[in-house]
């Protein structure tokens, strides 16, 4: 509805005017990309201008970027043809990664949602990996990953690095040259591009075998005829990306411990994505509070939005230890255009809600 507060950026943005304008110049060109007449090569240049365009904003360098339908392939892309048993993956890892790295070996995390460094090296010796998955920000929690450093243990034990870095991308700096990853998924839609679209980011010289076979775009790892427009798209949303400000997210954080003692924020005490706040109601269901939210006007979510709309307790908490808080927590997630007048309403909605719902006692005065 017109009138909903919308705080689940990290679902999904809001297309950005520059995406929209891009994609609507890109949809009155007729040629194919891989064309080689004046409109074949107009979209070509389309493509290859946002290629520059996403590893400037991901700091690749030299690197090259393969476009995808999305970070769920980019994902696919970089760990294919690795088994599941040669590799090692956080245990706060998105499900599009967990699902395709099932048997992996886990490392587990702390209660702030970071990796356990010293079981990681442990895990390295013991099981000797290929591949070592991690991602740079938690999608629930907006937890960040010490990625550089695990990739420097990672390459001492002869292990290939994947970095997911689906919802740090265009929210805090990012370096993918600095992080000394392989490979590192990106997408558009979390930064204000479209749906269906997104990038693997690989260092020279990291070999990858391709999900589709056909006619070599891509540099023979994507076949098929790319989604200019799309692509396009994506690149004026990054363009014009910025790093966020923590400030409304703390603000929001601080209203809710003030008026009600019950709160939880989950990974408070780890670095975290500016604007993300995953916020637990004890003794009420994720899926009861999404739905009082919504019917008073806020979009929010449960943990990802990648489960065909099911509302389910959330793995990376139980990881975390929160228990019967794993199926108890909300995410918030803030964008550019968020408002602190909209953080105050929600506070208020949430609070309230907490009071009538919760069996807690709320702050006092």
């Amino acid at each position: 509805m017109a009138s909903q507060i919308y705080l689940d950026w990290n679902a999904s943005a809001p297309l950005a005017d520059s995406a929209r304008a891009a994609m609507a110049h890109a949809f009155g060109m007729a040629g194919n990309p891989s064309s080689v007449h004046a409109a074949g090569r107009a979209a070509r240049k389309l493509v290859e201008d946002a290629r520059i365009a996403i590893a400037e904003t991901a700091g690749a360098g030299e690197a090259r970027i393969v476009f995808t339908g999305g970070g769920t392939e980019a994902n696919a892309l970089a760990l294919n043809g690795f088994a599941a048993d040669e590799c090692l993956m956080s245990a706060v890892e998105h499900d599009c990664v967990w699902t395709k790295l099932a048997g992996a070996g886990v490392v587990p995390v702390d209660a702030n949602g970071t990796v356990d460094l010293r079981e990681f090296e442990r895990l390295l010796a013991e099981r000797k990996p290929k591949l070592v998955a991690v991602m740079l920000a938690n999608n629930e929690t907006g937890a960040i990953q010490p990625v550089a450093e695990i990739a420097r243990l990672a390459h001492g034990a002869g292990a290939r690095v994947h970095c997911d870095g689906v919802q740090a991308f265009g929210r805090i700096p990012v370096d993918f040259a600095a992080l000394g990853v392989d490979t590192m998924a990106v997408s558009a839609h979390k930064i204000g591009g479209p749906q269906g679209v997104g990038a693997l980011v690989a260092r020279k010289g990291a070999v990858l075998q391709p999900l589709v076979a056909g006619g070599g775009q891509e540099q023979g790892l994507r076949a098929g005829t790319q989604n200019v427009a799309g692509i396009a798209g994506f690149a004026a949303a990054a363009r014009v990306t910025a790093p966020m400000s923590p400030a409304l997210r703390d603000r929001l954080e601080t209203a809710l411990r003030e008026t009600y003692v019950g709160c939880v924020i989950h990974a408070a005490g780890a670095p975290r994505l500016p604007n993300t706040s995953c916020i637990g109601m004890p003794g009420v269901p994720a899926q009861t509070q999404v739905m009082a939210l919504d019917l008073g006007g806020f979009a929010v979510s449960a943990g990802a939005a990648c489960s065909s709309g099911k509302v389910k307790a959330s793995r990376t908490l139980a990881a975390m230890g929160a228990g019967s808080g794993a199926g108890e927590a909300i995410r918030v997630s803030l964008g550019p255009t968020t408002t602190q007048n909209e953080i105050d309403e929600f506070a208020r909605a949430w609070t309230a809600l907490a009071m009538r719902l919760a069996p807690l006692p709320a702050a006092a005065a």
